[in-house]
C-alpha cells in the first residue's frame, strides 16, 4: 500500500507538472508570437525567443513561487537578493530606434573601455560578482553601422586602444574583454560576451605629422586607413565664404547668448580673419581663435551696455589679447630705446644693416630688429658665418649664407678669382639663428662693406635671396613691419624710417590701423623690391648698375665699386704671395753652401 501510494503521488505530481506546462504554454505562446512578429527577419532573435520560452516552461515553479509571500528574515542585506526573473531580462546595449540615418559618434576620450565596452562588477561579501545585465557598451557599439570620429593623438596615447582598434577593424568584430587579461595580468573570472559583428567607418583626426609617422612605421595603418583628407587652415576670401562667416558668428552668438555683431564689427572680424590667414585674399579656418575674439568683443559690448558689438569692440578684443602676452616684446623694445641693444634708426653706416626677425611665444609672435654687420679683408677663406662657427646658426641659415657665396661668384668672379675673407654676424645674438629670411640683409651689408657705400640705418630689411639676386618671400611680414614700427615710434618717427621687403609679400600685408595711418601720413614707409639691385639702390641711394657689352659696370655704381674692390683684393693677394727675386737667390746660395766648411779671406 505504501509503494502504491508513492507511485500514485509521483504520477499525480507529473500530471500536475504537465498541466502547469500546458497552461504556461497556452499563456506564453500568444505573447511570444507577438514578439516574434516584430523580429521575423532576425533569425538570431527568433532562436533566442524559442530558448526563452522553453526555459520558462522548464521553470514554471519560479513564477508560482514569485507569487508567494517571502518570509521576512531578521536581517536584510541589500544587493544580495537576486530577482527570480532577472535571467529573462534583456540588456539593450545600444538603441538607435529613434535615430534618423546612420549614427555618428565623436569619442573624445578613446580609452580601451570607452571604445570597446566593459563588464561592471559588484562587491558582495568580499567577492566580485557580475551578470549579463552589467555588460556596458562602448563607442564602437554605438557607431556600429555608421561612423566614429576619434582624435588620433588620444587613441595612440591610451594603452591597448590603438592595437585593439586595428584588430577590431581587421577582424570586423567587437570583443568585450577585460583590459587586465589583454595585458597578461591576473584578473577576476568574468563573463565573455560573444563578439559582435562590426561594420563602421573610423575617422581619425589630428596633425598631419601623425599621418606621416603612422604611414611610414605602421603597416596596418596603410591597409586599414586608405582615404586621406587634408583640411586647410585657410579658405578663399569671397562673398560666399564671407556670408558663411557671418552665419557662423550669428550661430555662435545665439547659442552662447552673446551680443550680436553689427555690420562694422563683422567687417572688422573679416579683416582680422585675413590677417590671421596671412593673406589679403584668404580667411582663416581656425574658428577657435575667431570665436574667442567674438566672445571677448561681446564682453566689452555688454560692459558698455550696448545692444550690439561694434568694430571698436572687435579691435579692442584683438589688442587686449596681444597686450596680455606682450611683456617680452615690451622689454626688448625698452632695451633698444635705452641703448642696451644696439639698433640705429637714423644715420648711415658702412657694412651695417638692420635685419628683422620674428620671435614666437606660443599665442603671439612679434618682430624684433637686429643689427647685422659684415667685415671684408684680404684672404682666401671666403664667407665665414660667425653664427655657424659659434654653433648658433641653424642649417637653413647656413644655406642662406652659402647662397651669398654663389651670388658673388656668379656676378663678380667670372674674370678673376674670388679672393676675400668676409665675416657675417648678428650682433648681440645669444640665442641662436635659423631661417634664410635675413640672407638678403646679409648680402646688402656685404655689398656695402665691399663698395664702401654707407647704408641708411633708418631702413630695416627682410627677405631671402637666391643665387640670381632675386629677393624671395618670407613669413611673418606683418609682425616684422609692426615690430620695427613700434621701435621707431618709441625712439621717434622722422618720416625716413621704413621697411624693405620682398615684392611677393605685398599680398600678405594686413597691417594694424596705426601703421597704415603712419604710412599714409608719410611718417613710415614700405619699399617692396624684387631684386638685390633694387634694394641696394634704396638703401644707399646709388644705382646698382648693369654690366655693359664690354663686361664693365658703369662707373660709380654699386656693382662697379664692388667689382673693383674684389679685383684689388685678388691682385693684392696674388702679389703678396710672390716673394722678391733677391730673396730667392739668397736662399738658393744658402742651400748650396749648406754642409760645406766656411772659408776665410
Amino acid at each position: 500500500m505504501i509503494r502504491q501510494g508513492q507511485g500514485l503521488k509521483k504520477r499525480a505530481g507529473e500530471a500536475v507538472e504537465r498541466l502547469d506546462r500546458e497552461v504556461a504554454r497556452y499563456v506564453l505562446t500568444p505573447l511570444v508570437d507577438d514578439v516574434r512578429e516584430h523580429f521575423a527577419d532576425l533569425p538570431d532573435v527568433l532562436a533566442y525567443l524559442d530558448e526563452v520560452q522553453a526555459d520558462m516552461l522548464d521553470n514554471v515553479n519560479l513564477f508560482r513561487e514569485e507569487l508567494q509571500p517571502q518570509a521576512a528574515g531578521p536581517f536584510k542585506i541589500p544587493g544580495v537578493e537576486q530577482l527570480p526573473f532577472q535571467r529573462y531580462e534583456v540588456n539593450v546595449l545600444v538603441d538607435n530606434s529613434s535615430l534618423q540615418g546612420a549614427p555618428v559618434i565623436v569619442e573624445l576620450n578613446p580609452t580601451y573601455n570607452n571604445l570597446f565596452g566593459h563588464v561592471d562588477k559588484a562587491a558582495q561579501f568580499g567577492m566580485l560578482i557580475t551578470d549579463f545585465t552589467r555588460i556596458r557598451d562602448g563607442a564602437l557599439h554605438r557607431a556600429n553601422g555608421g561612423y566614429i570620429v576619434i582624435p588620433v593623438d588620444d587613441v595612440l596615447r591610451n594603452p591597448l586602444a590603438w592595437d585593439s582598434l586595428k584588430r577590431a577593424l581587421r577582424n570586423r568584430e567587437i570583443v568585450i574583454e577585460e583590459a587586465s587579461e589583454k595585458l597578461g595580468l591576473f584578473a577576476t573570472e568574468s563573463l565573455r560576451p560573444q563578439p559582435i559583428p562590426l561594420q563602421t567607418k573610423v575617422i581619425l583626426i589630428g596633425n598631419p605629422q601623425y599621418y606621416e609617422l603612422l604611414y611610414a612605421l605602421d603597416e596596418d595603418f596603410r591597409e586599414l586607413f586608405k582615404v586621406k583628407a587634408d583640411f586647410d587652415t585657410r579658405m578663399e576670401r569671397n562673398q560666399e565664404n564671407a556670408q558663411s562667416y557671418v552665419a557662423f558668428v550669428c550661430s555662435l552668438c545665439r547659442e552662447e547668448e552673446l551680443r550680436h555683431l553689427d555690420a562694422s564689427a563683422l567687417a572688422k572680424l573679416i579683416e582680422t580673419s585675413a590677417r590671421l590667414a596671412g593673406d589679403q585674399d584668404k580667411l582663416t579656418t581656425r574658428f577657435g581663435e575667431v570665436s574667442d575674439i567674438v566672445r571677448e568683443a561681446s564682453f566689452y559690448a555688454a560692459e558698455e551696455g550696448t545692444t550690439y558689438a561694434t568694430a571698436e569692440h572687435v579691435r579692442r578684443a584683438v589688442e587686449e589679447r596681444i597686450y596680455r602676452s606682450s611683456m617680452v616684446q615690451e622689454h626688448v623694445r625698452e632695451a633698444i630705446v635705452q641703448g642696451s641693444i644696439y639698433v640705429d634708426v637714423a644715420g648711415s653706416a658702412v657694412g651695417q644693416v638692420n635685419g628683422l626677425a620674428v620671435v614666437g611665444l606660443g599665442d603671439i609672435a612679434f618682430g624684433q630688429p637686429s643689427r647685422i654687420t659684415a667685415s671684408v679683408a684680404m684672404g682666401s677663406e671666403g664667407l665665414v658665418d660667425i653664427e655657424r662657427e659659434a654653433k648658433l646658426g641653424g642649417p637653413i641659415h647656413t644655406k642662406g649664407v652659402l647662397i651669398l657665396a654663389g651670388f658673388l661668384a656668379g656676378r663678380y668672379a667670372q674674370d678673376k678669382p674670388l679672393s676675400l675673407s668676409a665675416r657675417l654676424v648678428f650682433e648681440q645674438n645669444y640665442g641662436g639663428v635659423d631661417g634664410d629670411s635675413a640672407s638678403s640683409t646679409e648680402l646688402y651689408a656685404l655689398l656695402s662693406s665691399l663698395s664702401g657705400l654707407p647704408i641708411e640705418q633708418s631702413i630695416a630689411v627682410t627677405g631671402s635671396v637666391n643665387q640670381k639676386g632675386q629677393v624671395q618671400p618670407i613669413g611673418g611680414a606683418n609682425e616684422k613691419i609692426e615690430g620695427y614700427f613700434e621701435v621707431c615710434r618709441a625712439i621717434g618717427l622722422t618720416g625716413e624710417q621704413g621697411v624693405l621687403l620682398p615684392q611677393a609679400n605685398v599680398r600678405n600685408l594686413m597691417l594694424r590701423e596705426d601703421v597704415v595711418e603712419a604710412v599714409r601720413a608719410g611718417q613710415f614707409h614700405i619699399w617692396p623690391v624684387s631684386t638685390i639691385d633694387e634694394g641696394i639702390k634704396v638703401l644707399t641711394g646709388v644705382p646698382a648698375g648693369v654690366r655693359g657689352p664690354d663686361g664693365a659696370y658703369p662707373e660709380g655704381t654699386v656693382n662697379a665699386l664692388v667689382d673693383a674692390r674684389l679685383r684689388e683684393l685678388a691682385e693684392t693677394l696674388r702679389a703678396f704671395g710672390k716673394e722678391p727675386e733677391g730673396s730667392k737667390t739668397s736662399n738658393a746660395k744658402e742651400e748650396t753652401n749648406e754642409g760645406q766648411p766656411e772659408t776665410q779671406e
